[in-house]
């Protein structure tokens, strides 16, 4: 028991169900390395993520995405925002979904019967509202469906999270709670596997003289240890893969990987033109390869408005051989 303990605590991916979850919901959030919760503009896609951030810019907002991951699966999110002025209630809804692509189905000699697919969707309603004159409010409910192969689960979840933001010094700080909830049916008839809950905190601030924002998140606030103790390894690293044989640098490193650091120029008048980029040091760590430098962990892109569209591109850099190329359009109904 204690050893499995142990383990637990040192592993984040792979032990909950859903984890498609955490994949972000546009090319714009791709391309700041995957979280954004600190920002409060026009963008609906970051209600998914934070409902705090739900504002009347959001007001018939309708986005588009598509991410094309490893092989042959694929993401994707489609949101909607509306704004009740009545009641000074932002409304958001979207459809989450990952496609694993097709799958042979074999006896167990290796013959071809047929195929299969597989694939999961989420669900999310949210609501938010300005609480005070510097603070907002929102919250998510989630149903979650996975389907793999003849295999069916289901689960719901909620998001809670809330922002303060001085318009004054371009300033945000933002709490958010994510997928809080539990799985309701099993692909099997196990135990119930936990969703992906996650607590994050992130900041952000506008230069005053510089058409640029600095953001910073920091993931698990509900877990200190998100490192994992690889017993092959023979030194340790800190940023950027540099060696270290300091006993203190794990413990710098763990605290490293909590991280999300992203930017964002806006350029142009009316900030028709924006580049992007973002550092995730947790997927760096967990996606490097042992002796080679890469850029994995870091990300960039773009977005550029066209009369009533805007079109955003990001690229993920995952590891040495493959990332994630997602596209995202969006305008307004109005």
């Amino acid at each position: 028991m204690g050893l499995a303990s142990t383990l637990q605590a040192q592993i984040v991916g792979g032990q909950n169900s859903f984890e498609f979850l955490r994949l972000p919901a546009s090319a714009r959030l791709t391309a700041l390395g995957g979280y954004q919760i600190a920002v409060q503009d026009d963008d609906v896609n970051l209600a998914l993520s934070n409902p705090a951030a739900l504002n009347p810019l959001m007001h018939q907002q309708v986005s588009f995405s598509h991410n094309f991951m490893v092989s042959d699966i694929a993401g994707g999110y489609v949101g909607y925002g509306q704004h009740l002025d009545k009641a000074g209630i932002t409304l958001h809804g979207g459809i989450q979904y990952l496609n694993y692509g097709d799958f042979d189905a074999t006896d167990e000699n290796g013959n071809v019967n047929g195929d299969f697919k597989a694939a999961e969707y989420a669900f999310t309603l949210g609501a938010g509202r300005k609480l005070y004159e510097r603070v907002s409010v929102g919250a998510n409910l989630r149903f979650i469906t996975s389907q793999l192969e003849n295999y069916t689960a289901n689960g719901i979840a909620t998001d809670l999270a809330a922002m303060f933001h001085d318009t004054a010094s371009q300033f945000n700080i933002s709490l958010v709670i994510r997928n809080l909830g539990m799985q309701m049916q099993t692909y099997t008839d196990g135990d119930r596997e936990p969703l992906p809950y996650e607590s994050q905190l992130g900041i952000s601030k506008q230069l005053k003289h510089l058409p640029f924002r600095l953001s910073i998140i920091y993931r698990y606030l509900n877990r200190w240890n998100i490192r994992y103790d690889d017993p092959d390894s023979q030194e340790d690293t800190f940023f950027f893969g540099e060696e270290s044989t300091n006993n203190d640098r794990p413990k710098f490193d763990n605290f490293a990987r909590h991280f999300v650091f992203n930017g964002e120029f806006q350029l142009g008048r009316k900030e028709n033109f924006r580049i992007r980029f973002g550092y995730n040091h947790l997927l760096r760590k967990e996606t490097e390869v042992r002796n080679l430098r890469s850029l994995s962990g870091f990300a960039l892109g773009f977005g550029i408005k066209v009369k009533w569209f805007r079109v955003d591109f990001g690229r993920s850099i995952q590891h040495l051989g493959a990332g994630n190329t997602h596209f995202s359009i969006s305008t307004n109904f109005k």
